[in-house]
């Protein structure tokens, strides 16, 4: 798949291409910093063409120079990403000495003449100029102290979403994880539903940043119906994040229930290429199809800065919910049977199934000799009941250290 049609799986027909950075979404725009780190990624990656790289480089020269994000530049350059123009360095490091200046003037001007509104306004235009020049360290510093002068709740949020959008645009999980916690405590104050919602969105991208699939599934389909951080992406790339993790995550009725039959993403799933066929083709047992999107899916996974880092890991996982599945129909199988089902060889199925039986992923043993696969699933009742006693002996031995402390 070229890397165009990869952009048009992630964006809606009115919505411009991610991978091009531009602003998308109909209701709203992606952050500008978010895009312009989706072009850093992409300059980066192995898997983009040559001639790509060199209009990506010039469209991320230009958005550092509209933004005059100096320390970006530097850095870019010292990784041999950038060649370094001095004149343009200098050039903006003096308007943001500028900018900061005015900024300045009018925090002082409002401390000495305006009201607490007008203090706190100051204070915020000055935080997002930190932001929009790509000074971490900085904006959050400022973010702290606007904070200070902050007293409604959901501009409380809004100043946390903020700190979200940096850590995304950083990928550090140790500030978005902070910046989560503290928003959940924030609405434990108060706060409204729109905020609450778009939080789950944001802590869903984390979850799924993170590996943690089943909680971003979860996440992500609470927030189905109310998606508005388009900020962060459009809604069909909002809909590609929630179909594949729930495909590893969900039972087969919870998929169709929340997924398969969910109006909202029915709207939309058939503009983003293969993915409808990855999901329907699933659920309908066709596995021969569902191998072919499988082979078309992997280069956007891929050439997305949130889930190429866990490529290999959902691969592996999509390939055990899939191979479980046709399994748990047989008490036994041949590998003709399940090769031919697959529209792969059999040697290709001896040495998939061989590597996930072997890491416990899959259970079942290969007959070699006799050509059949033979499932050995595990009894639920027996494991139910082991569990049961298990929690009767933990409970039991509570109970004997609690009678001991009340005789004393």
């Amino acid at each position: 798949m070229q890397l165009e049609r990869v952009r048009t799986s992630f964006g809606s027909k009115k919505a411009e291409r991610r991978g091009r950075g531009e602003m998308e979404g109909q209701e709203g725009a992606q952050q500008p910093h978010l895009v312009l780190a989706h072009k850093l990624f992409l300059l980066s990656h192995p898997d983009v063409d040559d001639i790509e790289k060199v209009r990506l480089r010039d469209e991320v020269v230009d958005a550092v120079k509209i933004h005059d994000m100096a320390s970006l530049y530097e850095s870019l350059a010292a990784s041999s990403v950038l060649g370094i123009d001095a004149a343009v360095l200098d050039s903006m490091r003096k308007r943001i000495e500028d900018e900061l200046k005015k900024l300045d003037d009018k925090i002082a001007d409002a401390e000495e003449n305006l009201g607490e509104s007008e203090v706190r306004e100051a204070h915020l235009a000055k935080s997002l100029f930190f932001i929009q020049i790509g000074d971490k360290e900085k904006a959050l510093e400022q973010l702290k102290i606007t904070e200070g002068k902050t007293v409604a709740v959901g501009q409380k949020m809004d100043l946390v979403f903020h700190t979200l959008q940096l850590g995304f645009f950083y990928m550090d999980f140790n500030l978005i994880s902070k910046s989560i916690d503290k928003a959940k405590k924030l609405f434990e104050e108060g706060g409204d539903w729109e905020r609450k919602n778009r939080l789950k969105v944001y802590e869903g991208l984390y979850c799924m940043s993170t590996r943690n699939f089943q909680k971003a599934a979860n996440l992500f389909l609470d927030s189905i119906s109310t998606f508005t951080t388009y900020e962060l992406f459009s809604y069909d790339t909002f809909v590609f994040y929630t179909v594949l993790t729930s495909i590893i995550s969900l039972d087969r009725v919870s998929l169709k229930q929340k997924v398969v039959d969910a109006p909202e993403i029915l709207t939309v799933i058939g503009k983003i290429p293969h993915l409808s066929e990855f999901l329907n083709s699933l659920y309908d047992c066709q596995y021969k199809s569902f191998f072919s999107a499988f082979s078309g899916i992997t280069e956007p996974i891929k050439l997305d800065r949130y889930l190429q880092p866990h490529f290999r890991y959902y691969m592996r996982e999509v390939r055990t919910v899939v191979y479980s599945q046709f399994l748990e129909s047989y008490k036994s199988v041949t590998m003709e049977a399940m090769a031919t089902a697959f529209g792969v060889s059999v040697d290709f199925i001896d040495l998939e199934l061989s590597r996930f039986i072997a890491a416990g992923k899959l259970h079942c043993k290969i007959d070699k000799v006799a050509g059949v696969l033979e499932t050995n699933r595990p009894d639920a009742k027996n494991a139910l009941y082991q569990a049961t006693i298990k929690q009767g002996d933990y409970l039991l031995n509570r109970i004997q250290k609690l009678s001991r402390v009340i005789d004393l």
